[in-house]
């Protein structure tokens, strides 16, 4: 945990150093040293980058429950880094992470269903796992519940009054999609 201690501290940075006190806290089964020692083997940082690795670390604490590590396994698997593409894995690995109350997997489930990617396409139960996510803050789901609204898809009905609401929460939150779909919507004003 040194990594993230050095950051807050404004201490010099030694991503090697961290990695190796990290290893020998994953390795006695620490799930938060598992996950950070994951995100090290995927950036390659202080190890060299290396999916798999990242892939079997994420796994570890995923396995342990943890719902970050959940959310990661499934990213891996729904883009095909560190083990062949697998959007039905990516599906079950995001399902256990979102019904643990993680936003951003409950925002990657919904994405899932609503492309069809890994489950049939349903839109009903893609607004049900976004609208979650977009409640805790999550600036990418908000912004994907007000297309949702302003397309009329998965809604009960379009709602150009709730769109807006959702993309202002999105924009506001920093995601800059939202803001300028939001300028394209009010006449690029």
């Amino acid at each position: 945990m040194a990594l993230l201690y050095a950051d807050g501290l404004g201490l010099p940075r030694n991503d090697a150093l961290a990695a190796s006190w990290l290893l020998r806290s994953a390795d006695q089964g620490h799930p938060r040293a598992q996950v950070t020692l994951g995100h090290l083997y995927k950036d390659g940082r202080g190890v060299p980058a290396d999916a798999a690795s990242a892939l079997r670390w994420y796994r570890k604490a995923a396995d342990g429950g943890d719902a970050v590590a959940q959310n990661n396994v499934g990213f891996m698997h729904a883009s095909g880094r560190g083990t062949p593409a697998n959007p039905a894995e990516a599906v079950k690995w995001y399902r256990l992470a979102a019904e643990q109350g993680l936003a951003g997997a409950q925002s990657n489930l919904g994405v899932m269903y609503l492309k069809g990617s890994g489950v049939p396409q349903d839109d009903a139960e893609a607004v049900k796992w976004i609208q979650r996510a977009a409640t805790q803050g999550d600036a990418y789901a908000q912004y994907n519940l007000g297309l949702m609204y302003a397309q009329g898809r998965g809604v009960i009905v379009k709602d150009e009054r709730q769109a807006i609401g959702w993309l202002t929460k999105s924009a506001d939150g920093g995601y800059a999609p939202a803001a300028l779909l939001l300028r394209q919507m009010s006449g690029g004003k």
